[in-house]
């Protein structure tokens, strides 16, 4: 993963770093902790001029600082992606160095478009094509990489692309993942306007039909672009989805599907076993735990493993260091995750399991975590002040974190025990209390979530970013000591609600609008979740220097369950706990799963009890005035 930026200047001076907002170069150095570097790219008799800057973090393959520059074409590549299926590449290989290969080699926009149509996995980059003076950039098709643009009506600074920002004025926006965009640098230089070329997501043609676009909706795209921008669609050249259509059909819904009766169904596992029992029901299960695991299995391995002992580890912890963790709640979507990376990851390799808890102020008030620091000395981590010298517990008060996910947490624990006793598993209990939320919302939270400013958008935010921190507790054979986790892939359960019906509002719609509606509500979801959710979490996590990864966003998984007419998904006429998201659930229980398998939906913000921390009456669509606030200071 990597923290990429470009600066666009029209002026008749080559640009500097001093064009990098300080605050942004920061963030930018954080996402990238392993090299940063930047070069200008001028060429003589244009009136134009670049300046690229990336920040590495180290995953996979032969370590490339970037930008990368070949000296023979002149073009610049900055790339912040990874390439799990599609192109054969090797995991030794650089995916960086690979890709830019393959772009320099194209002679064609239809080649450049072809190539990043075959890449699977999650992806955003810039490409400087000199031969054409063409600036090259976009995101893959679930948005799963950040990148932000800001437009300036000035010529010193005309267009700069970034994985992060800071709020500022003329403000800053996601890039639209709606395709690639294209810009020819000469025509603005000799224009002295920017006009933007948009090559547009397509779903590949069947037979006697033709193609069609999967995201282009102009007024989305362009309702954030100052006047002086020009948008244009080209559709000439395929830049083919790397997922099929959503199947919307509804008419064949098999009479087995309704024959339970819903009124004295309870959320219970022997119901899942009761569907299990229809082998059409058990083959499709079995289908989708192969796609996951397959999906699970490229994230966990691709990347580079030391064999690296922990340093004063605890009696009983593994003494291998944790490459994966996984942002943990006990939830289904989690707890299925760490099931299936626990078959591929190494037996030796412990398991990081982050699960974040944020203390209410009412059980604050007598805390320790209240006291003013001593002058002079360091203050710990809320997590970490339970504890003496000795590293070990000196108080009670961590009972005040056992919110609802805290509890699922340990108990999905427990079911993972079970399945693999011989697995480390670090339960990571991270505790957040108001003032360290305050604290860290204002230092680096807020221009994380930026862009974004909503409620949600702050609860969720803030939510990830401590969680996948990992700095908090783990115990051992009854020995809890503090514990930062060292693992730079983050595995999340993002997707699965999108997919699969989890959230309350598809019930509402599937009450409202039946079968047909819930398809709409499905399609719309995973159609706006790279401007809603993934932007924003790729921002925070890796914030920390590691690699958020999305398991139920794979291109095969996602393309498997959109070949599946809705009711095999879900059947919203069961109750909570058996209904929504019924096909995982069902893999739930196949895979040896108990009380997850059968848990209800409960969202981020309020299992961690973030929602409620600040006791504000604010509904989750508001502008967040925690987020405003900081951002003016």
């Amino acid at each position: 993963m990597c923290g990429i930026c470009c600066v666009v200047s029209l002026s008749a001076h080559p640009p500097s770093t001093c064009l990098l907002e300080k605050a942004v170069l920061g963030h930018l150095r954080r996402r990238g902790p392993d090299s940063s570097q930047h070069l200008v790219k001028s060429v003589p008799h244009c009136p134009h001029h670049c300046l690229f800057s990336g920040h590495v973090l180290h995953l996979r393959g032969e370590m490339t600082p970037q930008p990368v520059e070949d000296p023979t074409s002149g073009n610049v590549f900055l790339w912040n992606g990874e390439v799990f299926d599609g192109i054969s590449i090797t995991s030794e290989e650089s995916d960086t160095q690979f890709i830019f290969r393959q772009l320099c080699s194209c002679s064609s926009e239809s080649d450049v478009l072809s190539l990043l149509s075959s890449i699977r996995g999650p992806w955003s980059f810039i490409f400087y094509q000199a031969s054409r003076h063409y600036l090259w950039f976009g995101r893959d098709y679930f948005g799963r990489r950040s990148l932000l643009w800001q437009f300036n009506e000035e010529l010193d600074k005309v267009l700069i692309l970034s994985s992060v920002s800071a709020a500022s004025d003329p403000p800053w926006w996601e890039v639209p993942a709606s395709g690639i965009f294209r810009i020819d640098l000469q025509d603005c230089g000799t224009s002295k306007a920017v006009a933007l070329t948009l090559h547009p997501w397509k779903y590949p043609s069947k037979e006697n039909t033709v193609e069609e676009v999967a995201i282009c909706d102009l007024s989305v795209i362009s309702r954030h672009l100052p006047s002086h921008v020009a948008l244009v669609i080209n559709e000439s050249h395929a830049l083919f989805a790397p997922v099929t259509p959503l199947n919307k059909e509804i008419h064949d819904m098999p009479e087995e599907s309704q024959r339970f009766d819903c009124t004295k169904i309870q959320a219970d596992v022997g119901v899942l076993q009761m569907f299990l029992a229809e082998e059409h029901k058990k083959k499709i299960v079995h289908q989708f735990i192969d796609m996951l695991s397959t999906s699970v299995k490229r994230r966990v391995l691709c990347l580079v493993r030391d064999n690296d002992l922990l340093r004063g580890k605890m009696p009983g912890a593994a003494s291998r260091k944790p490459h994966v963790a996984i942002l943990f709640s006990g939830g289904i979507d989690s707890v299925v995750i760490a099931t299936l990376a626990d078959r591929h990851v190494p037996l030796e390799e412990p398991i990081d399991l982050l699960n974040v808890a944020f203390k209410l102020p009412e059980q604050n008030s007598q805390s320790i975590s209240n006291r003013k620091p001593s002058k002079g000395k360091k203050q710990l981590p809320p997590s970490l002040e339970c504890f003496n010298g000795n590293n070990t517990v000196t108080c009670s008060s961590l009972a005040s974190f056992n919110v609802p996910d805290r509890i699922t947490g340990r108990a999905g624990l427990e079911e993972l025990r079970n399945i693999n006793p011989s697995r480390s598993w670090n339960f990571v209990e991270i505790n957040v209390t108001v003032e360290d939320l305050k604290e860290m919302r204002q230092k680096h939270i807020s221009h994380l979530v930026y862009p974004l400013d909503t409620v949600l958008d702050d609860s969720i935010g803030c939510a990830v970013w401590f969680a996948s921190r990992g700095e908090g507790l783990v115990t051992h054979q009854g020995d809890t000591r503090p514990y930062k986790s060292p693992a730079k892939v983050v595995l999340t359960g993002i997707g699965a609600d999108e997919q699969l019906a989890g959230y309350s509002r598809h019930r509402v719609c599937f009450k409202n609008h039946g079968l047909a509606g819930l398809n709409e509500e499905l399609e719309m979801e995973l159609g706006r979740i790279s401007s809603r959710n993934l932007g924003r979490d790729d921002r925070v996590i890796g914030d920390h220097g590691k690699e958020a990864r999305f398991p139920f966003l794979d291109e095969e998984v996602v393309s498997f369950l959109n070949s599946l007419p809705v009711w095999e998904k879900a059947n919203l006429a069961l109750p909570r706990g058996i209904g929504e998201k019924l096909l995982l659930r069902l893999a739930a229980a196949e895979l040896g799963l108990t009380a997850s398998s059968v848990l209800p939906k409960r969202a981020m913000q309020f299992g961690s009890r973030i929602a409620k921390m600040e006791n504000r009456n604010e509904k989750a669509c508001d502008k967040c005035t925690r987020l405003q606030s900081v951002s003016v200071e």
